[in-house]
């Protein structure tokens, strides 16, 4: 079979049947080899009755979620190609000829693009379709290179193929970003094709709630990007800080009628911790993508972890706890000497500041040294897999012998 198209469904019972319907249609003209698979998330409105009359084959899904459905139908499709549209009558499925025919010259994924092909009055809520949309597509275009103007659309087609290489984890709406994102960052070959919107045909409210989901969608794609989530800002955050730090650490900065003095020095030191922190996330963040395969190989992360820079990290952050104690210490015995009577607001205070900055930094570096090697264990399955690589050589040749 040649091709699946694939609908998620939950209590469509209103819609269901014109959408089923309508691709069957599409089917017989087109002439290609096809079923239509709806794959239903739990409808409790007749929806899976309505579909299998309509001539569709339904696969029940109980997980819940947007992407729960689209990922189960997908691996439940008999079709080497699967065009995905929501079963609420707002896509056309009776013109799917352009997502075949790019799917056909070598596309691993072709995305609608309703901006191209026309929205009908009403189809799309206007916060969603002047800001939500445009700003998610446009964060996605300059973070992963995107070749999309319409990264929500429901309707769009991929290659099995494609499907496996994309890796999909996603359970609910940022389903549709995480397809885009991967398919980008795997290098798989992304099309686009104008299609077109209409008004639902239901009477009840949208499962898609444009706030919450595109937040959602817009959190999924920061954190496929550590880099510019955390790294960028953290980097300048503790530059920035680490500079006034060290300008007021040696005394007060008076530019005109303003004087900087220590509590600025307080709070650039917050800036430093707080931007190491996000350096430290980052690096953690990426590592723990790559482990479990939801982002892509990082050569000087692999390099970090065969080499000795974790240990040398956390020999610099135990030696950085050292040299705070040490002052610390030594700021102890010149309280002593006065008596560890009261201490003015500013006796003292930028060398305590300097010391707990070496002591917290310190333990930041050590914990982190910690952590990243133990990140860089393998996992199991990636054990067994290697196992079983090198025991196919030795296989072949007790079978030889």
């Amino acid at each position: 079979m040649k091709l699946t198209i694939l609908m998620p469904c939950l209590d469509e019972a209103e819609t269901i049947e014109a959408c089923v319907k309508a691709a069957k249609a599409w089917i017989d003209r087109s002439g290609i080899s096809a079923e239509v698979l709806v794959a239903d998330n739990g409808s409790t409105d007749g929806s899976q009755a309505l579909a299998r009359a309509a001539g569709a084959r339904v696969v029940e899904v109980p997980d819940k979620g947007y992407g729960s459905a689209l990922f189960a139908g997908t691996l439940a499709a008999q079709g080497g190609y699967l065009v995905m549209g929501d079963a609420d009558g707002s896509y056309d499925f009776g013109h799917l000829e352009p997502f075949i025919q790019k799917l056909d010259e070598g596309c691993d994924l072709v995305m609608g693009n309703r901006f191209q092909g026309g929205i009908d009055p009403g189809a799309m809520p206007l916060k969603s379709r002047y800001f939500g949309n445009p700003f998610l597509s446009l964060v996605a275009r300059l973070l992963f290179k995107t070749p999309v103007g319409d990264i929500q659309c429901g309707l769009r087609a991929y290659t099995k193929a494609a499907f496996f290489r994309m890796d999909l984890r996603s359970m609910g709406m940022e389903y549709a970003s995480e397809m885009v994102i991967k398919a980008a960052t795997k290098g798989l070959r992304i099309g686009e094709t104008p299609t077109t919107l209409v008004k639902d045909g239901r009477s009840r409210p949208p499962h898609l709630r444009p706030f919450r989901d595109g937040w959602r969608n817009l959190r999924f794609m920061l954190l496929f990007s550590p880099r510019w989530l955390f790294t960028v800002p953290s980097a300048l955050v503790a530059l920035g800080s680490l500079a006034a730090y060290l300008r007021l650490l040696a005394g007060p900065l008076t530019v005109g009628a303003v004087t900087f003095d220590y509590h600025t020095m307080l709070f650039a030191q917050a800036g430093i911790l707080l931007g190491f922190l996000g350096l430290v996330f980052g690096v953690l963040l990426r590592l723990i993508g790559i482990r479990e395969g939801l982002l892509g190989a990082n050569p000087a992360l692999e390099r970090l972890n065969r080499s000795y820079m974790l240990e040398a990290g956390a020999l610099l952050g135990g030696l950085a706890i050292l040299g705070g104690a040490l002052s610390g210490l030594a700021l102890l015995g010149r309280w002593g000497q006065r008596g560890f009577g009261p201490l003015g607001p500013e006796e003292m205070l930028r060398q305590v500041s300097f010391a707990s900055l070496l002591v917290v930094g310190g333990g930041v570096v050590l914990c982190a040294s910690l952590l990243i090697g133990f990140i860089g264990i393998p996992t199991r399955e990636a054990r067994l897999r290697q196992g079983a690589e090198l025991s196919q050589p030795a296989e072949r040749e007790l079978a030889g012998a």
